[in-house]
């Protein structure tokens, strides 16, 4: 059986396309999977270092405003669609899976034309245009969030690895704080923008290093591989590193996150019970919010727009937070119930379904 996987560009996609991949492999270990994606995204690191052959096509963004790039997404989009049914042709999938962003529209256009089944995961809560298209090919349509709006949706979660999933916080919690030069006795704060990083959240930090030093709260700061943070006086342990491979020592070493609220970030931490201040975005089409509203209103997170989030916010509200446990106890637990931890296993399975 061979499986063609689509998606890219940041780690919302290559996330819980690598889960799923692994997820069918374990399902069915002679399945072949193959992944899709763009030259310029993420899965080009990824992809490979997680053992899987990655095939690709030139990506077709579209412009946000009217624009004469605007015009020219039709033709890019047919070279596309044309790029992504010669690798149709060489894979010879049994069914291609779909998990949005640039490569996924012509991957959907290619099957549909070499009818080959097509299956849709939506991460988000709010569907993007890629998959509000895939879901009117699509033989069956995954989502992350029960509400998300796509014809024929099941709920399944969303997938993440086993290493997340699996997580034992307290017993890794030692090595992680080893792993990355962390003290044992301090709280942790752990502040992440996402696999680019988030130059808002970096700066609002930085400008509360002071006030969480004072504190005698560590800092373990991912800026993201295009930005950089100096260490900052003052504060008693102040990690930055441009990317973290070991997500689950991240995890596992924080009593408080700051992140945004990408399906991916969202579903890890309530997962796994991390509490959690989420930091939406202020661009896309409103997905971010939403994600972050059902642990929310658990009372497992704090939700704070980009523009409110400044370093005074963070020196006046996260020193007391992260230094209190039994509030940090009560959010982990309302966190922790809400999200499903085997939905690799469960689209793996429809995926078979399908290819069958």
């Amino acid at each position: 059986m061979r499986i063609l996987l689509a998606g890219g560009g940041t780690a919302g996609h290559t996330s819980p396309l690598l889960a799923t991949a692994d997820a069918l492999r374990r399902l069915e270990p002679s399945v072949e999977v193959t992944c899709l994606g763009t030259p310029r995204g993420l899965e080009n690191k990824v992809v490979p270092e997680a053992g899987y052959p990655l095939e690709l096509i030139a990506p077709v963004p579209l412009p946000r405003r009217p624009s004469a790039d605007l015009l020219r997404v039709p033709g890019r989009l047919r070279g596309a669609v044309r790029e992504a049914r010669d690798v149709l042709d060489r894979v010879r999938p049994d069914v291609v899976v779909g998990y949005g962003g640039y490569v996924s529209v012509p991957a959907y256009l290619a099957a549909r034309r070499a009818k080959v089944p097509v299956v849709v995961h939506e991460q988000n809560s709010l569907p993007g245009l890629a998959n509000k298209v895939g879901a009117r090919i699509a033989r069956r349509v995954a989502v992350s969030f029960p509400d998300t709006p796509l014809r024929h949706a099941e709920y399944v979660g969303l997938p993440i690895r086993t290493m997340i999933s699996g997580l034992d916080r307290q017993a890794l919690r030692a090595e992680a704080l080893a792993f990355f030069g962390l003290e044992a006795d301090r709280p942790t704060l752990v502040v992440t923008g996402g696999s680019q990083g988030a130059r808002s959240i970096n700066d609002a930090v930085v400008a509360a290093a002071r006030a969480l030093g004072e504190a005698g709260v560590q800092v373990l700061h991912v800026v993201g591989p295009k930005n950089d943070v100096a260490p900052q006086d003052g504060v008693p342990t102040y990690v930055p590193v441009g990317f973290v491979d070991r997500m689950d020592y991240a995890l596992a070493a924080a009593d408080l996150m700051v992140c945004r609220s990408g399906a991916s970030s969202v579903t890890e931490a309530a997962a796994v019970g991390v509490p959690a201040i989420f930091v939406p975005l202020p661009i896309g089409n409103g997905e971010q919010p939403l994600n972050a509203r059902p642990v929310v209103d658990a009372g497992g997170a704090l939700l704070v727009d980009d523009g409110a989030f400044t370093g005074a916010w963070v020196a006046e509200h996260v020193p007391p937070l992260v230094t209190d446990p039994e509030r940090l106890a009560a959010m982990s637990a309302a966190a922790s119930g809400l999200i499903p931890r085997d939905a690799d296993e469960k689209l793996a399975r429809i995926v078979l379904e399908t290819a069958r």
